[in-house]
């Protein structure tokens, strides 16, 4: 937290990890921009979008990380993991075998990140249910299993992609405000090239209530 303008000023980094193609990209497009790319290519290294929000009342700039799932890239996307304090974890609900890399997901990230680092899991592409490979309940027990939030979106159609966003942003928050976590370190080496956008979401007026599980 910094002082500035007399406010305080809430700064989140938040890391989007996970297999290539599993749809990394069109979430951080949908949460940032409200867009989805139907061409979107496999991301070269790592790009971020800040969206400012608004918890109990005060401002947070949400800077959202979407590093390269593709194994060539991720000694360059491994520095990107300093700082963090929130990560989504996604897999395609359709590939069983990006379920499976989550693990080694995970591990990275506990490699790289405060154990304190606010975390969920994310099943994409609920729209395509008709050949799905995982199961909810396979998500929610892996979920259980590694204390991570849950839940399944769809950046096609924009099922709970704000509320995944959001519920990781409050854990965020609370933590900072109980001092469970840090995000000063990071501020002091953030870049001054940062994309800001203008249309923040109210999170202030959300169930302050955590969720473990979110039905599609």
């Amino acid at each position: 937290m910094a002082e500035e303008g007399g406010g305080e000023e809430y700064l989140f980094k938040i890391v989007v990890i996970g297999d290539s193609a599993v749809g990394k990209s069109n979430l951080l497009s949908r949460f940032a921009r409200d867009e989805f790319d139907h061409n979107s290519k496999a991301t070269i290294g790592v790009e971020f979008q800040t969206q400012v929000v608004q918890v109990d009342g005060k401002e947070v700039k949400a800077q959202v990380w979407d590093t390269a799932g593709q194994e060539r890239f991720r000694a360059v996307t491994s520095a990107y993991y300093r700082g963090a304090v929130g990560a989504l974890i996604v897999y395609d609900i359709t590939r069983k075998t990006t379920f499976e890399s989550t693990k080694r997901w995970l591990d990275e990230l506990n490699t790289h990140c405060d154990t304190a680092v606010a975390r969920m899991l994310v099943g994409n592409k609920c729209d395509l249910d008709d050949i799905r490979e995982v199961s909810v309940e396979e998500g929610k027990s892996l979920a259980e299993e590694e204390g991570l939030f849950f839940i399944e979106t769809s950046a096609l159609d924009a099922t709970n992609v704000m509320k995944a966003f959001e519920i990781v942003i409050h854990e965020i928050y609370d933590k900072v405000s109980r001092k469970i976590l840090s995000s000063d370190s990071y501020k002091a080496d953030l870049s001054v090239n940062r994309v800001s956008l203008a249309n923040g979401v109210d999170l202030s007026k959300q169930n302050n209530g955590v969720m473990s599980c979110c039905s599609r």
